[in-house]
């Protein structure tokens, strides 16, 4: 019987995918795409990875570009803490490692918004070094085939897939076997409707044999959810300006621009009574725009967008960016205003 390894590598090479990052040896593309790769599928991921590059083809290029930049190029893909790490960390290579991206394991993990698999991936693809890079995908193969019946939301679980990685890696590429796992698990081994007629294992793997292929893998734990309600005041005068500001606080969408922002813990709120009570003469009644939901890992964001026409935008929000409408698509936006403006005949 031809070894696990060995067959999934003769698997990988036949059917691999051509992605704009395969192939690449240069740790900072690769650390780049699996950056972008995070909470972001391929087909989406692909353009923005390729945009990137392009505006910062370099760990310098992208070291020297102020922060608005990056998350300018960034905009859309969501988690854009992401990008301000990966700024962060461009900075701090060029000024403790004279510009060379670290090539020991444990130099790479130590940087801002790198952690064991990604770690792992940039080892083993860019310095041959053998590192498991465990994934999604990556948990769901192991314990498929093998018949791995234990939590992998648990440390431990990830431990021992990382442990059973280790082992079938000796003697060959760390970084195609790292690729090939991810791979199999990404267009082979699927999470739902797996096509194990085909699967090169169908004849070994435990799911397979006895059954168990949409029992495993077992996640138990259970994200908590959490509501928010934001409702966006996008006011609008007679020459065509409006008013934006920075959000500068610890949470999401750190440093990225808005229009001004109420929350409320319950879905009720009354953009009259609002207005009314903060004084704000308005030509016409507002008008409800738009309603969306954003779902993140953690939090689901229930956003409405207000239009309020009024005679000049001056003094109504204090510390706030006036604007011309035309300009709103120059700044770094949230995902859902973003997309509200793309679509709003400015």
């Amino acid at each position: 019987m031809t070894p696990f390894s060995q067959t999934l590598l003769n698997w990988y090479y036949e059917h691999q995918r051509t992605l704009p990052w395969r192939n690449e040896t240069d740790p900072y593309k690769i650390w780049v795409s699996e950056i972008i790769l995070q909470q972001t599928r391929v087909n989406q991921g692909w353009n923005y990875y390729l945009s990137f590059i392009e505006h910062f083809p370099t760990i310098q290029d992208l070291a020297e570009a102020p922060e608005e930049k990056v998350l300018k190029v960034w905009q859309g893909l969501g988690y854009y803490s992401r990008a301000r790490y990966m700024h962060e960390t461009a900075r701090h290579v060029m000024k403790c490692h004279q510009g060379v991206f670290p090539d020991k394991y444990e130099e790479i993990r130590k940087l801002k918004g790198i952690g064991d698999y990604t770690a792992a991936a940039i080892a083993s693809i860019a310095f041959h070094l053998p590192y498991p890079a465990v994934d999604g995908n990556v948990l769901r193969v192991i314990c498929r085939y093998f018949g791995i019946f234990e939590d992998i939301a648990l440390p431990g679980t990830i431990q021992m897939v990382r442990e059973k990685c280790a082992q079938l890696m000796k003697d060959y590429p760390p970084g195609d076997f790292n690729q090939a796992m991810m791979e199999f698990g990404a267009i082979q081994c699927l999470p739902q409707n797996p096509d194990c007629e085909r699967c090169p294992y169908n004849s070994s793997c435990y799911a397979k044999k006895h059954n168990q292929t949409n029992s495993l893998p077992i996640k138990i734990k259970k994200i908590n959810i959490r509501s928010r309600y934001f409702h966006y005041l996008f006011f609008i005068d007679r020459q065509q300006k409006t008013i934006i500001h920075q959000r500068t606080e610890n949470d999401i969408w750190k440093n990225l621009f808005e229009f001004p922002l109420i929350e409320t813990k319950e879905p009720d709120f009354s953009i009259d009574d609002f207005l009314i009570k903060k004084k704000i003469d308005h030509l016409s009644p507002p008008q409800l725009l738009n309603e969306v939901r954003h779902r993140l890992t953690h939090q689901l964001i229930n956003v409405s967008f207000y239009t309020i026409l009024v005679s000049s935008v001056n003094n109504i929000i204090p510390n706030s960016c006036i604007i011309p409408l035309e300009d709103l698509s120059k700044y770094p936006m949230p995902k859902v205003m973003f997309e509200l403006i793309l679509s709003y005949k400015l």
